[in-house]
């Protein structure tokens, strides 16, 4: 490996390339010629667009990445001089989870590791959710991998604040074992690695980077490095996930691809977007991960409706009054005064069947008073 590392960094990240295509080719060369990833890059500019059916455009990638190889070279001398080790998809050592759930469609060609590789071959799940999760999706996700290590599970970590950091946490917590999934160049985690080294030494703790080694943290990369986490799991548990972001459009395209992904059933007054996400396919479990019954997904509008018609009737004519206090405001400021779990829609659609409250427009937005009051006072949107 330490004399081909050059040429799979050099095709691994081939620019304006995707996963398939470079999948494809490797397919071609590797496994229907029998030519090692070495023999591909010698071969001419002629064979390249001839065997391999290459355009002109995807020849002078492959020349470029090949004017390169000096460097590469001396990237992967260092890399493994420092303790990482470079596993390409041919490698058996790579993940067969990985290459299971995401295809040749999805498969990065290279993973850039340190620690015990062996983990990639256990049984695992991934513990997702948003970055500011409550209390109790935390408590959650404790409880999930600390299940998930009495059974000698993996728990997989996007090493992000919230609940990927506390499954990182937990698992070392209870005695489990862990890979954390970069967002990063695997050489840019000096920090995290002189913090889980003790873990790592002891073969506890997996650190896999798909992305160029030096490759500095971008919220690209963070997306990016989504789909790995999925696809290194047998099981996907969600302790919570808002409409929008990384866990959301994880579980989305996970739901596409027709993974099996577990969601905690919210408790009756949150606010996230776990009930959407189970009416959209996802399995819904309690505490301890188990699964509910088929029919709560069901039950959801009920759900939902009870908890409205709850908070509606907790708005009082003399609270509104009290909050609105002769001003005009926007549903926006109205819910913050009134401390309401509402959409603006939500409220707007309310405040309309009121006879006391009076809309007044003002550039396309609606401000709210009390039908009498002249002496308001505009609110800050328009001052």
């Amino acid at each position: 490996m330490n004399k081909e590392a050059a040429y799979w960094i050099a095709l691994a990240h081939l620019p304006r390339w995707g996963y398939l295509k470079i999948n494809n080719l490797i397919i071609k060369f590797y496994y229907e010629n029998k030519l090692t990833i070495e023999d591909f890059f010698q071969l001419s500019e002629n064979d390249w667009r001839i065997q391999y059916g290459l355009e002109y455009r995807e020849v002078e990638d492959l020349k470029k990445a090949k004017s390169e190889l000096a460097n590469n070279a001396f990237l992967a001398e260092s890399l493994m001089n420092e303790g990482y080790e470079l596993i390409p998809i041919t490698s058996p050592l790579y993940s067969k989870t990985l290459k299971d759930n995401l295809k040749a469609a999805h498969s990065p060609a290279l993973l850039y590791v340190k620690g015990n590789k062996q983990i990639m071959c256990e049984k695992s799940i991934a513990i997702v959710g948003s970055r500011n999760a409550s209390y109790k999706s935390l408590e959650f996700t404790e409880n999930i991998a600390k299940l998930a290590s009495k059974e000698f599970k993996v728990v997989i970590s996007g090493f992000a604040k919230g609940v990927d950091k506390q499954a990182l946490d937990s698992a070392i917590k209870f005695k489990g074992q862990s890979i954390i999934v970069l967002p990063q160049g695997i050489m840019t985690f000096n920090s995290g690695l002189k913090t889980y080294y003790k873990q790592i030494i002891d073969g506890n703790v997996l650190i896999l980077s798909i992305f160029f080694p030096k490759a500095p943290w971008k919220p690209e990369l963070a997306m990016a490095r989504n789909p790995i986490i999925y696809g290194l799991a047998n099981e996907i548990y969600v302790a919570e996930s808002s409409e929008r972001g990384g866990t959301w459009a994880g579980v989305i395209d996970g739901l596409r691809k027709d993974r099996k992904i577990f969601v905690r059933k919210p408790e009756i007054d949150e606010k996230n977007a776990n009930n959407i996400l189970i009416q959209k396919g996802a399995i819904p479990v309690d505490f301890d991960g188990n699964e509910l019954s088929k029919d709560y997904a069901a039950r959801i509008p009920d759900i939902f409706t009870t908890v409205q018609e709850s908070n509606a009737s907790e708005l009082s004519e003399a609270k509104i009054r009290s909050a609105i206090n002769g001003k005009q405001l926007t549903a926006k400021e109205l819910i913050k005064k009134l401390e309401l779990n509402w959409t603006s829609r939500k409220l707007n659609a309310y405040l309309k069947k009121l006879d006391f409250i009076e809309i007044v427009k003002e550039k396309k937005i609606n401000l709210y008073k009390i039908k009498g009051d002249t002496d308001t006072t505009q609110t800050t949107l328009f001052s």
